[in-house]
């Protein structure tokens, strides 16, 4: 697959991305302090189960550890998106926000673009959530907001070229919609079978398709789509 490097967007109406900056700092500072930084297994494991979004807790199916509820069962919805399990998977999903989330905070302004991530976090979550309610497996990591923000970035500037690294090594400067659409494509088929076990492959679609379709209502007045020109 492609490891976004970099896209020739500048931004428009803001100065500087600085949610998407504060998102990617919070990431890492909740996997260094609240994690440990994946250095204590116990540790990890608690934060997972503390603060991942497990389906049966969600609907009322199971009960937490009374020393291992920090947030209200509903509060997993969000909180999830800040956790990972390791450094690999943070990196990953830290790197797609890097690329494609500055665009899109300029297309809807610091608050809204907040909103929407958050948004995008939820609905990835409860879908994977109503597949299988009476899962006990805490669902981790910001992937199900960032395919969020790739669905969001597809709508707004499908046109964009972006440098890739195909297969991991091979450089490439690609339209986004190539790139995007390979990447939803993938997580798609994943989903319907073809993927490995334990990965929240319709988390993955389902915050593409909530990104893609809240851009439209929450992007800024006049801030046009598909690379129009107004």
């Amino acid at each position: 697959m492609f490891i976004p490097l970099h896209d020739h967007n500048g931004l428009e109406y803001v100065r500087r991305q600085y949610v998407t900056w504060g998102l990617i700092v919070l990431n890492v500072l909740v996997f260094l302090f609240v994690q440990q930084g994946g250095l204590s297994e116990p540790a990890m494991q608690a934060s997972s189960l503390s603060y991942g979004l497990i389906p049966a807790v969600l609907f009322d199916l199971r009960d937490l550890a009374p020393n291992l509820v920090v947030f209200p069962e509903k509060a997993s919805l969000v909180s999830y998106a800040f956790v990972h399990g390791s450094w690999m998977h943070l990196g990953g999903n830290m790197l797609f926000l890097w690329v494609f989330g500055d665009n899109v905070e300029d297309a809807m302004g610091h608050f809204r673009f907040l909103a929407f991530y958050l948004l995008c976090a939820a609905a990835a979550g409860f879908a994977h959530a109503l597949l299988d309610p009476a899962s006990t497996i805490p669902l981790i990591g910001a992937s199900g907001a960032v395919a969020g923000v790739i669905g969001a970035y597809l709508v707004l500037h499908p046109h964009v070229r972006v440098w890739v690294l195909a297969l991991g090594r091979v450089p490439l400067r690609l339209p986004a919609s190539w790139v995007l659409l390979a990447w939803i494509g993938f997580q798609l088929l994943m989903a319907l079978g073809y993927g490995e076990k334990g990965v929240a492959w319709w988390a993955h679609v389902a915050g593409a398709a909530a990104g893609a379709a809240l851009v439209v209502v929450m992007r800024r007045r006049g801030v046009p789509l598909f690379d129009r020109a107004g």
